[in-house]
């Protein structure tokens, strides 16, 4: 196979499942949900920048390494606080908590 046909099916599948998480935060109610559709858009942003750097040289998997990172932080603090309005709220519906009211 060639490799440029291969990169860009990878391209392809990066658009895919980027769109398919802009669809899920755009839809979705439960708050668990739309953090997850989150990180699978930055996931497809580390497939499409692996798939650029394989093409262009090494600086794109220097920048998923950041972003893995930026992630990772996200998901923590995501979490915490998902996890503390869901303790106040006792729901993970967004709509419950939009105004944020205490």
């Amino acid at each position: 196979m060639n490799a440029g046909y291969l990169a860009d099916l990878a391209l392809v599948l990066s658009a895919v499942l980027f769109a398919i998480g802009v669809g899920g935060v755009l839809v979705r109610r439960n708050a668990i949900i739309v953090f997850m559709c989150v990180e699978l858009m930055l996931n497809a942003v580390n497939l499409s920048l692996v798939t650029f750097s394989r093409l262009h040289g090494i600086d794109g998997q220097i920048i998923v390494f950041f972003v893995i990172s930026v992630a990772a932080a996200e998901a923590a603090v995501g979490l915490a606080l998902i996890l503390a309005i869901f303790r106040h709220y006792e729901t993970v519906d967004l709509e419950a908590f939009r105004r944020l009211r205490w």
